[in-house]
């Protein structure tokens, strides 16, 4: 663990909140975390037992941080293959198959990315909010493939967290998908602007509606197939909602192909398709869809990361076979 069991420091500012000068002098602990470490009276001062975390320190005080071994996580590990593109002491990105959930819930407790992460990472674990576990920042669908960035550390968690809550707007993260949709766009490059939020109808769906969160997704028609029955786009993300892609390229007329979630009115057009195509689409047996461009600030250097991914198998037969339609 990179915060030492226990710790001092000393008051340089008075009057300052207690939770605040220990965020700004342990930078590796988070204040969510530091704050949940003084309610449950792991902070001192002068040998008092604090557990106001709003407390105002005087000039001088002398603090002690009792910091607990991170707990064993709920989730357990299992030796689950990972291809993992980079790793050191703060993050880890990996190149998640199709098929593989990220988190553990309800009807995958097991066999997640996350049980797979805690057997691959162990002790480099350092916690996230006391327990060992990695810090998940962003999902992708069960069936969606491609690259995805974890942290290890509490510090991570935060600065990576802040990243994707900024949406990129003062930094250089950036998430780019290569998609296959029904159809061909009228412009080359297009946004699509609308709000998401649960579908009223069926919880397990998100729809378009006027009282959901601002998400917007940039497209660019990258090439076309079979006379434009099909497109392949690349879809930027300014905003990360669930399912964004597959809603917005839906609402745009272009849903994914294999996306039977979304795109089941599009169902007939597979029968157009060539017999190699088809057979390619039928062995997909998922959307579409590939996170292929991640890029983020490091989160302990600052310096800016950058990974791309190609196609995956499945989705690289389907792409050779329609242009053989």
């Amino acid at each position: 663990m990179e915060t030492p069991a226990g710790a001092e420091v000393e008051a340089d500012v008075a009057r300052e909140r207690l939770d605040r000068l220990l965020a700004r002098r342990l930078a590796d602990l988070s204040r969510s975390r530091l704050k949940a470490l003084i309610e449950a009276g792991h902070v001192r001062i002068g040998g008092r037992t604090m557990t106001d975390a709003g407390h105002r320190v005087n000039l001088g005080d002398r603090i002690s941080v009792a910091v607990p071994e991170p707990e064993d996580p709920t989730p357990t590990g299992e030796d689950i293959p990972l291809v993992v593109v980079f790793e050191d002491e703060h993050l880890i990105v990996v190149d998640k198959p199709a098929g593989l959930v990220v988190h553990p819930g309800a009807g995958n407790w097991t066999g997640t990315l996350v049980n797979a992460l805690i057997a691959h990472c162990g002790d480099t674990l350092s916690g996230i909010g006391g327990v060992r576990r990695p810090g998940i920042v962003h999902r992708l669908d069960k069936d969606t493939s491609g690259l995805l960035v974890v942290a290890k550390t509490d510090r991570a968690h935060a600065a990576l967290s802040a990243q994707f809550a900024d949406h990129g707007r003062t930094g250089p993260l950036e998430r780019a998908y290569v998609a296959l949709a029904w159809g061909t766009p009228a412009r080359a490059s297009f946004t699509v602007d609308a709000p998401l939020d649960r579908d009223p109808h069926a919880r397990e769906k998100i729809a378009v509606r006027t009282s959901g969160r601002h998400a917007i997704t940039h497209v660019n028609v990258e090439d076309t197939f079979t006379g434009g029955l099909v497109s392949q786009v690349r879809c930027r993300l300014e905003t990360g909602r669930t399912h964004q892609i597959r809603v917005h390229m839906a609402h745009a007329g272009h849903p994914l192909l294999g996306d039977e979630t979304y795109g089941r009115g599009f169902r007939t057009k597979a029968g157009k398709l060539g017999e190699p195509a088809r057979a390619a689409l039928d062995a997909l047996g998922r959307q579409a869809l590939h996170a292929a461009v991640l890029g983020f600030a490091h989160p302990a250097t600052g310096e800016t990361m950058r990974f791309e991914s190609p196609l995956p198998a499945d989705l690289a037969a389907l792409v050779a076979a329609l242009r053989l339609a």
